[in-house]
């Protein structure tokens, strides 16, 4: 445990250290990017649009499933926000491990490039994980995870779209 301690540490000293007010802005925008607020209206839209594709409702459960598992891992996990440099938003009121955003953008890009009967294109690949990497690097930025947090909603997201792939319906 003590490796991950530092290892948590580390990573957060490192975003810190890398503070520009012009960054502050980037990040704090950028971060609404894994947000629900964001990618479920954009899921349902999708989901409304096309609502005879299974695969608009593959997207949608990816992102709802990966969201609320993340969620229950907060209540049982029950691990404290960082709190070792100042937050640069409002530091969120729910548990840090593991990371909501990380498991909910995760899924949604996961999700959309395994859609059933499609084949991702590289500019999507590219796009996506442009997305993805900035909301997990915004998350530290921001001081509101720590890196296992981070890595962890990740792993989280990635189980659950690759068991849902493996499902019969899709």
């Amino acid at each position: 445990m003590e490796g991950f301690h530092s290892w948590d540490h580390a990573g957060l000293a490192l975003a810190h250290a890398v503070r520009t007010p012009w960054l502050d802005g980037v990040f704090a925008a950028v971060t609404w990017l894994g947000s629900l607020a964001v990618l479920l209206p954009l899921v349902l839209l999708l989901w409304w649009r096309r609502r005879s594709d299974r695969n608009a409702a593959f997207v949608a459960l990816a992102l709802i499933g990966a969201s609320a598992l993340g969620h229950m891992v907060k209540l049982v996990a029950a691990r404290p926000r960082p709190d070792l440099f100042p937050p640069l938003i409002a530091m969120p009121e729910d548990w840090s491990f593991p990371s909501a955003h990380a498991a909910q953008v995760t899924a949604f890009a996961l999700a959309w490039l395994l859609r059933p009967g499609t084949a991702p294109d590289r500019t999507a690949i590219v796009v996506l994980f442009a997305a993805v990497t900035a909301v997990f690097a915004s998350r530290l930025y921001l001081q509101v995870h720590f890196p296992s947090d981070v890595v962890a909603g990740a792993l989280l997201a990635t189980l659950w779209v690759l068991l849902l792939r493996r499902l019969p319906a899709w």
